[in-house]
């Protein structure tokens, strides 16, 4: 019986990095293959092929590299050969590379997005027990038709709700409001629980101009202004709770609209959806008035990926409003 395939694209981040004893910091160092060498026995489970494509860190990952990687998963998905992807990734901006993969990509192969949180000179490296991890929930079958797959310290969590949730901690990448997908327990993957919604953004292209405000006590309404001054195409502001902003700022929210401006509107709270709740001066209810979107129980970072797509196939403000709030697979 022939084993499955997975393609795996090295894209840089931690998991490909060691000490410079010349610096005595973390640099890129690591090729694919010298990766694999150290994930043991994954012969026995799945033919692996390695691709080169980046040594980037992850605050590197820019909005095209994004595209071209997510062009490439695409491409390896297509081959007949190819029963899965797994891309490796910074984890500073991985879960904004994996959403984008999730909103843009269609197909049934699982493709998962695995990253490491200590390099290859520290004690304890992450890396290969990651990629093992991820290696065992591509070649899943009940990985299928889940869309792209978050897989660090024996967790997998789906794209759209995994976020980094510590800055040292090993399980870092957690779905805070929802609770893991699945773990993976002595090499296989088990689901506790299914995706109830997806969406997919048919486009090739991204909005690159889209600024990320957020809100807190008394801010006016200069850095909204600023934004649009210098050419922004979209704002997202990370408000206050339900989603609600200081009286100060409507003013720049008025001027961004004036200036046909898409604007979307998240809480900088942890978990939970925005909602036009109240009604008075800078609250929710004021803004959706306004024409200001909500943009649900997303964070900030990735409602700016949403409506950098979204801006990707429209200008117009309805039909951007529509992608937004819609959360269903289409």
């Amino acid at each position: 019986m022939s084993k499955p395939k997975v393609a795996i694209i090295f894209n840089g981040g931690t998991i490909s990095m060691s000490v410079d004893d010349r610096i005595g910091a973390a640099i890129p160092s690591l090729s694919g293959e010298q990766i694999m060498s150290l994930v043991t026995n994954i012969d026995k489970y799945a033919d692996i092929e390695t691709i080169n494509f980046s040594t980037l860190p992850g605050p590197h990952i820019d909005i095209p590299v994004m595209m071209d990687i997510r062009k490439l998963i695409a491409k390896n998905l297509e081959r007949e050969d190819i029963d899965g992807v797994i891309l490796t990734h910074g984890t500073d901006s991985l879960e904004e590379t994996a959403y984008l993969l999730d909103l843009t990509i269609n197909s049934s192969k699982p493709v998962v997005v695995v990253g490491a949180m200590r390099n290859s000179s520290e004690l304890g490296y992450d890396g290969p027990s990651n990629l093992a991890a991820a290696v065992c929930t591509a070649i899943s079958p009940e990985s299928k038709n889940k869309g792209v797959l978050v897989v660090m310290n024996n967790e997998v969590n789906a794209a759209s709700e995994a976020t980094k949730s510590n800055t040292l901690s090993l399980d870092t990448f957690k779905s805070l409001e929802f609770g893991p997908l699945g773990i993976v327990d002595n090499d296989e993957v088990i689901y506790y629980r299914q995706i109830v919604h997806r969406q997919h953004i048919s486009t090739e292209s991204a909005e690159t101009k889209v600024d990320l405000i957020k809100c807190a006590a008394g801010m006016d309404s200069k850095f909204l202004k600023h934004s649009v001054d210098t050419g922004a195409k979209g704002i997202v502001i990370e408000a206050m709770g339900r989603g609600n902003i200081p009286p100060t700022m409507l003013e720049g929210v008025e001027y961004a609209i004036k200036h046909n401006i898409a604007i979307v509107m998240v809480s900088r709270c942890p978990t939970g959806r925005v909602l036009d709740t109240y009604g008075y001066e800078g609250a929710g209810r004021t803004l959706k008035n306004m024409g200001v979107i909500l943009g649900g129980h997303l964070p900030g970072q990735k409602a700016r990926i949403k409506l950098m797509l979204a801006l990707g196939i429209t200008s117009d403000l309805n039909e951007i409003k529509n992608i937004i709030e819609n959360n269903e697979y289409k």
